[in-house]
Parts: C-alpha cells; sequence; structure tokens
C-alpha cells in the first residue's frame, strides 16, 4: 500500500496587525473540496493597500503588511493544493 505524500509546510513568520483574529479566513465547498479563501474584510484590505501603491508609494509599514498577506495567500493557497491533492489521491 502507497503511503500518502508528504508535503513539508511552510512556517508563517508572523501575521499582519491588521489581520482579525476572527473572520480573517472563510471555508468554502467547490466539488466537495473545502477551499480557504481570505474574508471579504481581509480581501478589502489588500485592495485597499493595492489601490495606494499604484497611486502613490506605501509606507514601510504598509509595505510590510502587504507582504505579509502575500505571503497568507500563498501559504492558503499551499493549504488548498495539498487538500486537494490529497483527496484525489484517495478517490485513485
Amino acid at each position: 500500500m502507497a503511503s500518502p505524500p508528504i508535503y513539508p509546510f511552510p512556517k508563517l513568520q508572523r501575521l499582519p496587525a491588521t489581520l482579525p483574529i476572527e473572520g480573517a479566513v472563510r471555508l468554502e465547498l467547490q466539488e466537495g473540496v473545502p477551499v480557504f479563501r481570505a474574508s471579504s474584510a481581509v480581501q478589502k484590505r489588500i485592495t485597499a493597500l493595492l489601490h495606494k501603491q499604484q497611486a502613490s508609494e506605501l509606507s514601510a509599514e504598509e509595505a510590510e503588511e502587504l507582504d505579509q498577506y502575500e505571503e497568507i495567500d500563498d501559504y492558503l493557497s499551499f493549504l488548498n493544493r495539498v487538500v486537494r491533492n490529497s483527496l484525489q489521491s484517495q478517490q485513485t
């Protein structure tokens, strides 16, 4: 019997100070697969930072905050791939 693949989980260094403690991530179901997504409040903050970045220069704190949100987005994408791949391997 083949053992399931082992995925090395990345380690987050820290979270943005503006990240809400509750309600930061929502869970959706797509074709029976749970998918982790940033909440609408978090998405609004990211959008605001991106608009400000396009219009003018971000402060050092805002640039760091945006980088941290990007890291969280990468982490959620990683978790979604692991979940999807694990469920697919169980079906074969």
